[in-house]
């Protein structure tokens, strides 16, 4: 099966394209470039085990919104992970969010459909589910409450009503990311709270810990999208599956107790309730049973093990840790600071722009 994965470059994809690579998919990327810069380590260091180590797929260099049909004729699939990550982010870019993560995907998926790529597998997440109380299951209203998560819930809507014999959308919501990866992000909550164990030796949270949160490695994503991609067109046409592991739904506070379990001299502190509402515990039981062969490897003890491995490895400094490199944020607004972007997140004319990446 021939496979795009788009995103290539990022978190993720640093990850999905050698796993799938590694269990023979003919795997091709696109990214548009943002990130390409945060590089951290090699996959030997992080120890990933797919064999493919330093390996990354050929790259079509391609903002999903220029894409066009003839830019995917010849693939089987389309992994869709190229959109705006990260809330702060949607709040500085306001509508272009929505420009990207919405528009922009459902302009992928219709290309993809006419050039007759008939399996799109999309990127969604578990943040669609906004503040539930008790626990979600994928047939519980959705409730998204920022514009990342809206978008996510509408690209969900658009690609279901564009599904057809010939085009079958699949939709992975992912629990909250976490892990070691060559290009690895500390922006999310497991990485950036042991980062700040290894640099700073404490932890001091500015909301008293009390949301839930459904985590997931990153390879566990990387698995679910090779289960999505192996199964029968059936199984999969228009399924909507909760990424991640039942153990793994952690309130904030007990993720923070687990990095303080795994760096011992680190202290932590915690702040008044934090205005943010989100807060969701999530089901689990629908991708065990719809791919039986999918089992959640990582939970998040051995995530804080590993990046502890990792940190230690590399000497993690809090250069690196605080820097633009890996915190997508700040590596936007250096992007526009610097007028590589526009307004839009276009890359600028070369002679406009005022540095290089």
């Amino acid at each position: 099966m021939r496979v795009l994965i788009t995103g290539s470059d990022g978190y993720l994809g640093a990850l999905v394209a050698p796993y799938l690579s590694a269990r023979g998919f003919d795997v091709v990327g696109l990214d548009t470039g943002y990130y390409k810069s945060g590089w951290l380590c090699s996959e030997h260091v992080i120890g990933t085990e797919t064999g493919r180590g330093g390996w990354v797929p050929a790259t079509l260099v391609r903002d999903i919104r220029d894409v066009t049909a003839e830019d995917l004729r010849g693939f089987d699939a389309i992994v869709h992970m190229a959109e705006l990550s990260n809330d702060p982010l949607g709040d500085l870019i306001g509508e272009v969010t929505y420009d990207i993560n919405h528009r922009g995907s459902v302009h992928l998926a219709e290309c993809a459909k006419q050039a007759g790529v008939r399996r799109f597998v999309y990127m969604s997440s578990c943040s669609v589910y906004g503040a539930a109380d008790g626990t979600v299951d994928e047939t519980s209203p959705l409730n998204p409450l920022t514009a990342y998560a809206r978008c996510k819930a509408m690209v969900e809507r658009d690609l279901t009503a564009m599904a057809d014999d010939d085009f079958s959308p699949t939709f992975l919501r992912n629990a909250t990311a976490f892990g070691a990866s060559p290009r690895m992000r500390f922006d999310i909550v497991l990485n950036n709270l042991s980062g700040l164990a290894w640099v700073e030796r404490t932890i001091a949270m500015t909301s008293d810990g009390s949301p839930w949160r459904p985590l997931v490695h990153g390879l566990d994503i990387a698995q679910a999208i090779g289960c999505a991609l192996s199964a029968d067109r059936d199984t999969v046409h228009t399924l909507v599956v909760n990424v991640g592991a039942d153990e793994n739904n952690l309130t904030v506070r007990d993720i923070a107790s687990l990095v303080a379990d795994e760096f011992p001299d680190c202290a932590v502190t915690f702040g008044p309730p934090s205005p943010d509402q989100r807060s969701y515990r999530v089901d689990f039981t629908r991708i065990r049973t719809v791919f039986p062969e999918f089992s959640a490897r990582w939970d998040v003890a051995a995530g804080a093990a590993q990046l502890h491995r990792v940190y230690q490895a590399i000497d993690l400094t809090a250069e690196v840790f605080h820097g633009r490199g890996h915190t997508r944020l700040k590596q936007i607004e250096y992007l526009i600071g610097t007028g590589q972007l526009d307004s839009r997140l276009f890359w600028a004319e070369p002679a406009l722009a005022t540095a290089g990446v």
